[in-house]
């Protein structure tokens, strides 16, 4: 593990703790306030594959012990779909994806895993998105993720350089998918991807949203909240920072 990324991490997820906190204190805005789950049950915990996968890719990633275990078991639980590809759309550092693709090689999946990035940072921000300007998070290379796919020996992950689906979705072919990732911090780039991608999706495939309900990144939270009404799919909030999505046909 690189030591001063993982500090690094820790430094963010600790300085958004605080601001966060601090912006509920102060703000008037009634759509936040912080939200801690009462119930104590931590299977991350003892959970001893994943600790380990976890602390391989700790710093290659800036999600949460928590929405990493969640992709984790829903990977696992994507078997019961019989199918299917798993993308990630908005890699950074690879460490989601490639937990993601380890998993599904111990859950008996080999179908692939397609990894996609722009590696030059965040594209499509517009004024929906009150944070993101463009081109942040581009503290990446794909150099940096093909050592974390080689490291694990992960045979099955593909990399998709570019814009998706723009640039690059004409490299995927027909495959249908069991499981997406969607964590592009932004509306447009949310959208573009899912509208892509729906009609790929195997009937109880999965679309997961990180950062919704995060501050900053109002637009996929905003994106999540205009689906609710349609009658196709499942919308799940889930207090973790993610939005869950079930296709039903």
């Amino acid at each position: 593990m690189n030591s001063s990324s993982a500090l690094r991490k820790r430094f963010l997820l600790a300085a958004y703790r605080i601001f966060s906190r601090f912006y509920v204190l102060f703000s008037r805005d009634p759509r936040y306030q912080q939200a801690v789950p009462l119930a104590l049950y931590a299977p991350w915990k003892i959970d001893k594959e994943f600790r380990r996968t976890y602390k391989a890719i700790f710093a290659n990633t800036l999600v949460d012990q928590y929405r990493c275990y969640e992709l984790w078991s829903l990977v696992e639980q994507s078997q019961k779909l019989g199918h299917g590809s798993i993308i990630e759309v908005g890699v950074w550092q690879g460490g989601t994806g490639v937990l993601m693709a380890h998993r599904a090689l111990q859950c008996g999946i080999t179908d692939p895993v397609y990894l996609c990035d722009t590696f030059s940072g965040v594209v499509k921000a517009s004024d929906k998105d009150s944070f993101y300007k463009g081109n942040e998070h581009a503290d990446t290379s794909q150099v940096i993720v093909e050592r974390l796919v080689e490291q694990f020996g992960l045979h099955q992950v593909k990399i998709l350089k570019g814009i998706f689906p723009d640039e690059t979705a004409h490299l995927i072919g027909d495959d249908k998918f069991r499981l997406c990732h969607v964590d592009v911090d932004v509306y447009q780039s949310a959208k573009d991807v899912v509208a892509w991608i729906w009609d790929r999706m195997v009937i109880g495939g999965i679309i997961v949203y990180d950062d919704y309900g995060f501050l900053g990144c109002d637009g996929i939270t905003k994106l999540v909240e205009e689906q609710r009404s349609l009658p196709d799919r499942l919308v799940f909030h889930n207090l973790n920072g993610h939005a869950i999505v079930v296709k039903l046909a």
